[in-house]
């Protein structure tokens, strides 16, 4: 496929593509007129790569990651980095839900005085 449609199917910007492949994340081949062509995987692929950017990994981390989830490739090295970046999400998940209760303490105390008239405690 295309790169237009290969954005279009992942909802990522050709731009956003084009970056990928600069940081050796994604690869395509090149019809004889040099446009980009990539195989139905890279839909897959792209979608991946979209979810470790959003969890906060660099470029750097994925391209390090991938060779384990593509070929199943692994090093005792990269088993640390994976777990690393696992404990750095569940510590991001721990903390954005202490947020949120506290947010929900909040939103408690507003209900209560809009609702009373009295200020929030």
């Amino acid at each position: 496929m295309r790169i237009g449609e290969l954005a279009t199917r992942t909802g990522v910007s050709v731009r956003a593509l084009r970056y990928y492949e600069e940081q050796h994340l994604l690869a395509s081949e090149r019809s004889p007129s040099g446009q980009r062509r990539y195989p139905d995987s890279a839909v897959d692929r792209v979608l991946l790569i979209q979810q470790l950017y959003a969890a906060g990994l660099p470029s750097r981390s994925i391209v390090e990651l991938l060779p384990c989830v593509v070929t199943g490739e692994v090093t005792p090295e990269l088993l640390d980095r994976l777990t690393a970046e696992r404990d750095r999400i569940d510590t991001q998940i721990s903390n954005l839900a202490n947020t949120r209760d506290r947010l929900d303490t909040i939103i408690t105390a507003a209900v209560t005085t809009l609702q009373t008239g009295r200020p929030c405690p």
